[in-house]
């Protein structure tokens, strides 16, 4: 363990997702490939959306947001896990502080755009003769710029409590990223500020858009209910029931690895549940918003003729 002159810990041990060796190259190929089609994805996405006036949109300026911020906290995680699979991860103090906070700001700012999408959808779907007038260009803006400022505070304060712990009882981290509970687990001072701070930031980032979001929905499905039209009807609940997977993902995963007791023994668990909201989520929304979608299946098809038949 390299230790300073004040016995804290200088660098850390990133253990990874598994300890068995001969899982590590079968995953380590697993991840390159989804981490591949994750930045494909949400690159591809980001350019469509930038390239297309058709798709200058509430709606598409929300999904623009989303696949920079999944490509960013992807980007954040991904290479150091890739790393652990091929040899032993080692990682400074300061890198390691780094991590955690460019983690937990984009994870704050994915809560809230989507969280801002229920909202878009509440209102394209309820109220459709005022939503250019609701969702206009300045308000669509305000969201952004809260959504940013609140993942800022969330990572400052997270980050902030970290910087004030000693770290000196060991240097192995029992996960593939610096997370906020294996760092705790290291700590040889109190925690008890921590732990406030994950239960109050946390809490308001998930709680607080959990409430909105089911608000909308409840909202929307009672308006959908309304509609005479079948076909009305079924493109509406398509609409929202791939936004309802995403945020049971990312919500149920993030909910259940800070928000509940932590047991020793528990990390494991904590892993594998990380995984959904850091990873398969980054994968999947590029997917789920995009390919699904009549107007991004135009604008693929007609980009893709255009330069095949230039």
């Amino acid at each position: 363990m390299a230790v300073g002159n004040d016995s804290s810990v200088t660098q850390f041990i990133l253990l990874g997702l598994t300890q068995q060796p001969e899982l590590q190259l079968p995953l380590f190929f697993i991840f390159l490939g989804i981490y591949v089609v994750t930045v494909m994805g949400n690159m591809g996405l980001i350019i469509l959306i930038g390239l297309k006036p058709h798709l200058h949109t509430p709606m598409y300026y929300f999904l623009f947001n989303l696949s920079f911020i999944d490509l960013c906290y992807s980007s954040v995680i991904m290479p150091r896990m890739l790393i652990g699979f091929v040899k032993q991860n080692t990682i400074s103090y300061e890198e390691c502080m780094a991590q955690l906070c460019f983690f937990s700001f984009f994870v704050i700012d994915e809560c809230c755009i989507l969280t801002s999408m229920a909202y878009d959808r509440y209102v394209a779907i309820c109220k459709p003769l005022l939503y250019k007038a609701i969702m206009s260009h300045q308000v669509c803006l305000m969201l952004m710029a809260g959504t940013y400022a609140m993942g800022f505070v969330g990572a400052m304060a997270h980050t902030g409590c970290m910087l004030r712990l000693t770290f000196c009882d060991g240097n192995i981290i029992n996960h593939y990223m610096c997370d906020i509970p294996p760092l705790l687990q290291l700590s040889c001072t109190s925690t008890y500020v921590n732990e406030l701070v994950v239960f109050i930031v946390v809490g308001i980032n998930v709680i607080m858009p959990s409430l909105t979001i089911t608000i909308s929905y409840i909202l929307i499905v009672s308006n959908i209910l309304r509609i005479r039209s079948t076909e009305g009807r079924s493109k509406a609940f398509s609409t929202c029931s791939s936004h309802i997977v995403t945020v049971s993902l990312f919500f149920g995963a993030s909910a259940f690895m800070y928000l509940k007791p932590s047991p020793a023994g528990s990390l494991d668990q904590d892993k594998v549940s990380t995984v959904f909201y850091t990873i398969v989520g980054p994968m999947m929304n590029p997917f789920i918003y995009s390919l699904r979608n009549k107007d991004v299946k135009i604008a693929l098809s007609k980009t893709f003729k255009k330069r095949v038949f230039s």
